[in-house]
């Protein structure tokens, strides 16, 4: 089985079941508060060791509570958290989730420590890099680290989410980027180009692999998932299942596929496997709490 490192954020969400999203001077109540630990790269790194890969953590957490929570978090499905650093310069990253009863959310976050992750911080881990086989990065942490990973991970199957969407990361050369994986609303940010048809959503994507991207893979919520190379365009479908929370959806989806690809399986077979366990994770609250055990995933 070959090596994943994730490099990215942690977190600790802060989710809030609403019947409604707020609207901008609207106050609205709110049923529940769900405290758990997230963060897109934690929960990649997390559900990979879940699901028994091989996984290495990079980030910074601050020394407060939460940041021991992630660690441990970590730990106990097997994810490597030595490289995790602690820090006194800033507490732990924070997102605060509102969560609708359709599983739809809306989500603000406080960068904290993850905003240390910088370049610096990077090179001084550079030997990470070359030993790993595959790597997945988020745009949590600053835009600049990004381009540093590219630059040191030549060779390397990359596998991006490009979550927040961040129009800026066209700027950088994405040339050894293996997958990104949009959503749809994060394809039209990367693009401006419109995302509200299959065809509209192909040539978009076919905009990503001018700049040099392998394969594109677009969620597509409960329409499936698309997937689009030079080659092709092949639209996987979605199981259905009545989800109520997608807060971990996208993380679970692309850390899936991430492990089929260090088992040797194809790029079509992590994806139809990566549909399953995205599938389990809505139907759950929370984020990390909502990964299967490998034995769930039929």
């Amino acid at each position: 089985m070959k090596k994943i490192l994730v490099i990215g954020s942690l977190n600790t969400d802060f989710s809030i079941n609403v019947n409604k999203i707020p609207l901008p001077g609207e106050t609205v109540n709110a049923q529940n508060l769900l405290i758990s630990n997230g963060g897109k790269g934690a929960n990649q790194a997390y559900t990979i060791g879940k699901l028994r890969g091989n996984v290495t953590m990079l980030g910074i957490v601050g020394t407060d509570i939460y940041g021991k929570d992630l660690i441990d978090s970590l730990k106990k499905v097997g994810v490597n958290t030595e490289f995790i650093k602690e820090s006194n310069r800033n507490e732990t990253g924070k997102a605060f989730i509102y969560v609708n009863p359709e599983g739809e959310n809306c989500i603000t976050i406080i960068h904290g420590a993850n905003y240390l992750v910088d370049s610096h911080f990077i090179l001084e881990h550079q030997k990470l890099i070359e030993e790993a086989d595959i790597i997945l990065i988020q745009l949590e942490i600053p835009l600049d680290t990004i381009q540093t990973i590219l630059s040191l991970a030549q060779g390397k199957m990359i596998l991006l989410d490009p979550a927040p969407a961040n129009k800026e990361l066209m700027n950088l050369d994405l040339t050894n980027v293996y997958l990104i994986k949009p959503n749809e609303t994060e394809l039209q940010t990367l693009t401006s180009m419109p995302t509200d048809t299959i065809e509209h959503t192909v040539i978009a994507a076919q905009s990503l692999i001018a700049k040099g991207i392998k394969n594109v893979i677009v969620s597509l919520g409960s329409k499936g998932s698309l997937l689009v190379s030079q080659k092709e365009a092949y639209l996987i479908d979605a199981l259905p299942v009545k989800a109520i929370d997608t807060t971990a959806a996208g993380d679970s989806f692309i850390a899936s596929i991430a492990l089929k690809l260090s088992m040797g399986e194809t790029l079509i077979e992590a994806i139809k496997f990566a549909t399953k366990v995205a599938s389990i994770v809505v139907t759950q609250k929370g984020a990390q709490a909502a990964i299967p055990e490998l034995e769930d995933i039929r």
